[in-house]
């Protein structure tokens, strides 16, 4: 029986083993962009208590920003990513390929 993801679906107990390693990749990325937000917005709070450098803490704020904004578009494409995916994580089609070319060659 296959089931259906859903759009966004954080359920992990059904995924075969290729889509959770797609989905823990996506995650790395996720999280690099979560580090990356917080380090802007942190060196820009430090950067603000200087006047000679707020024209710099109000950048790395706008960029933190663009960061955050990332974040659900690396959860979109994860998910299209993975529902995209054979439910078996594609290693059907690859055994139907191979008993496509041996009966092929077998005739």
């Amino acid at each position: 029986m296959s089931v259906r993801r859903h759009l966004l679906d954080p359920a992990l107990r059904d995924l075969s083993p290729r889509h959770l390693e797609l989905y823990w990749r996506y995650q790395v990325v996720r999280t690099g962009v979560d580090f990356g937000a917080a380090l802007c917005f942190v060196v820009g709070s430090i950067f603000f208590f200087f006047a000679s450098t707020d024209l710099v803490a109000t950048w790395l704020f706008l960029i933190g920003s663009i960061l955050f904004a990332i974040k659900p578009t690396i959860d979109m494409v994860r998910s299209l990513h993975l529902r995209r995916l054979p439910e078996d994580g594609g290693q059907a089609d690859q055994s139907r390929s191979g008993r496509r070319h041996r009966e092929a060659a077998a005739a």
